[in-house]
């Protein structure tokens, strides 16, 4: 099984996406770092260069040359945006939907020094309405794909690392019905 993991820029993706790998012992894929290994750039400078539309293309393209063997798999916050990579993926595959509200996401993005070198910058002057505003547009489309969905605020790594291994050793899936938040 690959465990894909999704939700917003700074709600742990590829922290707890390590951390996860490791514990299973499985592979751990990025699609962002794969983005930046093929582009040679960041994801700031491809969209600066190239507009949304250029690295979503990336994305499309890394999405769809994921091995298909037991992996953790985390995802750039938009690319279940595109139906195709949730397709490519879904097959085989236990999506993970990490939440967390603005002010997490904010102190998160902040803290993390590879925020403003990597990341595209929050369009706008107003950080915390623009992460409010694409919370809630993004909202339906995390929940529709979502197997589980787990609320990263106030939990360490190794707690949602040990909620998303406890469903899948139980081998539990929701698919079709609302996800389960913070078991």
């Amino acid at each position: 099984m690959r465990i894909i993991l999704t939700g917003y820029r700074g709600s742990g993706k590829s922290t707890v996406g390590g951390r996860l790998a490791e514990r299973l012992g499985v592979p751990f894929f990025d699609t962002d770092a794969l983005i930046g290994e093929r582009s040679g750039q960041t994801v700031r400078q491809i969209v600066a260069d190239g507009g949304w539309e250029a690295f979503r293309l990336l994305e499309h393209r890394v999405i769809e040359e994921l091995p298909d063997r037991p992996a953790v798999i985390a995802l750039g916050g938009g690319a279940v945006l595109d139906q195709g990579n949730v397709e490519a993926l879904k097959e085989g595959g236990f999506f993970v939907w990490l939440t967390a509200g603005a002010d997490a996401i904010l102190e998160r993005l902040a803290a993390d020094g590879k925020t403003s070198d990597q990341r595209p910058p929050l369009a706008g002057g107003d950080d915390r309405g623009k992460v409010e505003k694409l919370l809630r547009e993004r909202l339906p489309v995390y929940r529709r794909v979502a197997d589980l969905a787990i609320d990263t605020s106030g939990r360490s790594v190794d707690e949602i690392v040990a909620m998303i291994t406890e469903v899948v050793d139980r081998g539990l899936s929701i698919r079709g019905e609302r996800p389960q938040s913070g078991i």
